[in-house]
């Protein structure tokens, strides 16, 4: 979404099930793709924001030499990039944490408008119902949406 708002770049998604596709096509994305059907294009830069161990090397195996891997999101286990492909093709690759620099000027945009996070929310939760949603437990009425936002007043 931030890289849409920015304007100037094509952005693709890679989704890991069919319904992943779909909610990507109602946030307004239209070229969603499953791993399978990925288009064979050069890939200037590769955001992984997925919490799929396999995906990190995925990211360095598309990039396109010289290009950037970007990785936002965490497995709950290792993730194996090889380093030589990565210095071969002389990519760069980064880690953002969600809290860390890289995502400065997030709050403005969302002030501003221009990235919307409400549709990425299924559901505020409270402390109470944390262990069951972090249990992988979720009321099916909250829907396909990935993330929930926890609030200790609520």
């Amino acid at each position: 979404m931030i890289a849409r708002a920015e304007g100037g770049a094509e952005v693709h998604l890679v989704a890991r099930r069919k319904r992943s596709v779909a909610f990507a096509r109602l946030l307004g994305f239209e070229q969603v793709w499953t791993r399978d059907d990925l288009p064979d294009l050069p890939w200037d830069v590769v955001l992984d924001a997925s919490n799929d161990p396999r995906v990190p090397a995925l990211a360095v195996d598309l990039v396109e030499p010289g290009g950037r891997v970007v990785y936002i999101g965490l497995s709950g286990e290792a993730s194996l990039v090889d380093s030589r492909e990565l210095a071969l093709k002389d990519a760069v690759a980064v880690g953002v944490l969600s809290a860390s620099g890289g995502q400065a000027g997030m709050v403005d945009r969302y002030v501003a408008g221009t990235v919307d996070p409400r549709p990425l929310v299924a559901a505020t939760v409270s402390l109470d119902e944390l262990a069951d949603v972090l249990g992988g437990r979720r009321r099916p009425e909250r829907g396909a949406a990935p993330k929930i936002h926890v609030d200790p007043r609520h």
